[in-house]
């Protein structure tokens, strides 16, 4: 019988000098299901909006070489790129961005874009920016309607989105089934430390509308670099509960920073993977 859940792997917890085939030969050798794409402010990364046709077809056919898809992005683009700011040429590139990450997800097969919620992240949040967030939004989530690619947000390390229940405040005012939550386990933990809050109710404000889960290690302060089974997330609880509230795709994040970047990865995997089929 099939298990229950997939699991995937970010793109960064490999070296960025590995060829494509690469990696995805690494994260199907280790045990993952697909890989998770970066799109992020770099003109490295975003200039992938950009492959050619051919460049794309060959990715396809890469995946169906190695038989390991990309199924998810995470567009972290749009932090330097922001739908809120109050530049109106930054704007204007926010929703560039949006929609050739929405083209390149229909040609690679990908069916969620993980999108930042920030209404800024180089400007100071104003009423202003929240305005012009909300306005962008809905007309991304009009494109995401357009091509049937799910928008999820990603819970933040900022005020302005750093729990679901902030998350959710915006799933309900777009009312669209191309918008949705995808929380950072790790963030929320976060979250719920400063607010005095139970992270697990603030993860069930977003029943019916998780689509997926990072499983990140964090502590108190800190959001990234941070080795697993070493910081403060419940992953055990965390788990059980997002399988609980229809949750199926979970991505462990970490990146690659050291030479024992595939030690790092095949642990990230073995942990998380023992207890998605203990409790699945």
């Amino acid at each position: 019988m099939n298990k229950q859940f997939e699991i995937g792997v970010y793109e960064k917890a490999m070296p960025n000098y590995l060829s494509w085939e690469e990696k995805l030969k690494v994260a199907k050798e280790v045990g993952y299901d697909y890989l998770e794409i970066s799109i992020d402010e770099t003109d490295e990364k975003l200039s992938r909006l950009d492959m050619t046709k051919e460049e794309r077809k060959n990715l396809v056919d890469l995946m169906y070489k190695v038989g390991l898809p990309i199924r998810t992005m995470c567009l972290s683009g749009h932090r330097k790129y922001s739908f809120g700011s109050l530049d109106e040429r930054t704007r204007e590139r926010s929703m560039e961005i949006m929609e050739k990450a929405l083209i390149l997800a229909c040609d690679l097969g990908i069916r969620i874009i993980q999108i930042a919620g920030y209404d800024v992240y180089y400007e100071e949040t104003s009423e202003k920016t929240v305005e012009l967030f909300e306005e962008n939004l809905r007309k991304a989530t009009d494109m995401a309607s357009k091509y049937g690619v799910i928008l999820a947000f990603e819970t933040m390390e900022t005020p302005f989105m750093d729990t679901v229940e902030k998350a959710m405040k915006y799933v309900d005012k777009i009312n669209s089934p191309y918008l949705q939550v995808y929380p950072d386990i790790g963030n929320i933990t976060n979250a719920s430390k400063l607010y005095k809050h139970n992270v697990l109710e603030d993860l069930k404000k977003g029943k019916g509308h998780l689509v997926s889960m990072h499983l990140k290690e964090t502590v108190v302060g800190k959001y990234r670099e941070i080795s697993f089974g070493t910081g403060h997330v419940d992953f055990e609880k965390a788990i059980d509960n997002a399988l609980n509230l229809g949750v199926r795709k979970f991505v462990t994040e970490l990146w690659h920073t050291d030479d024992a970047w595939l030690d790092s990865l095949k642990e990230a995997h073995n942990m998380m993977s023992s207890i998605l089929e203990r409790l699945s």
